[in-house]
């Protein structure tokens, strides 16, 4: 079994990125983070799609 919090698959849209990991209950989830100093965004999503979404339309208040 894989092992849990171990980002794969990560990419970058603008200031955000989208890894995804295992939850250690073996279950896929979806993170958006963003990386601009100050800003504090990030969120976790069941599907891909919706965290890539996430990361498009996020407007950074830093």
């Amino acid at each position: 079994m894989p092992r849990p919090n171990r980002f794969y698959d990560v990419i970058r849209i603008g200031p955000v990125q989208v890894g995804s990991h295992y939850d250690g209950r073996g279950r896929t989830k979806h993170t958006a983070a963003c990386t601009a100093p100050g800003c504090g965004f990030s969120a976790d999503y069941r599907d891909r799609p919706a965290a890539e979404l996430a990361a498009k339309t996020h407007r950074c208040k830093a």
